[in-house]
């Protein structure tokens, strides 16, 4: 299920509080080319475009700035909250002028780059981003970044858990216990 870029700019405002604009669309386009690499489908369906100023989703900037907010904001669901809080992880401690900077650096900004006229704005491709960014080039050394495929063959046979209609453990006792062993462990 797709959200509005006004519903994922929201989250990130909860999850940084003080979120400048400029730095609000460069993760706005982080989270929009992360979800596509991991899922193929887009999170929001507003158009990201190439601007002076780096990646842009234009609709919500306009909106912004002329008070045209939505009144409901939709929940994402959990999938779509990994993928911000993997964004603001990754990108949340640099500042907008980075963001810039690392995304005038990529292909998919690049390559619109190339077809926009000096001040105006050319859409950057959902493709582009969804191939660049499941590239070996983008994940940093050591990182592991899987495919659905991979993870299905990773997890084949495994125990994930109770079966169809069984009760789930509640582990919180569990995790208590272990929790009370370690501080024990740590105040002797």
């Amino acid at each position: 299920m797709t959200v509005a870029a006004y519903d994922v700019a929201v989250v990130l405002r909860e999850r940084l509080p003080g979120l400048p604009v400029l730095k609000l669309h460069k993760l706005l386009y982080y989270v929009q080319a992360h979800y596509l690499a991991a899922t193929g489908d887009p999170m929001f369906d507003e158009a990201i475009s190439a601007w002076d100023m780096g990646p842009v989703v234009g609709s919500l900037w306009n909106a912004e700035r002329n008070g045209d907010l939505p009144v409901v904001v939709r929940p994402l669901s959990d999938g779509q909250l990994n993928c911000v809080d993997y964004v603001v992880t990754r990108y949340g401690g640099l500042s907008g002028v980075d963001l810039m900077h690392l995304a005038h650096a990529e292909d998919p900004w690049r390559d619109a780059d190339r077809d926009r006229p000096r001040g105006g704005s050319v859409r950057i491709s959902n493709v582009a981003m969804r191939d660049y960014f499941r590239s070996d080039d983008v994940h940093d050394e050591g990182e592991v970044w899987f495919t659905l495929a991979k993870v299905v063959e990773l997890t084949a046979g495994a125990d994930l858990g109770p079966a169809a209609g069984e009760p789930l453990r509640d582990e919180t006792a569990l995790l208590q216990a272990q929790l009370a062993d370690l501080q024990a462990q740590l105040s002797a």
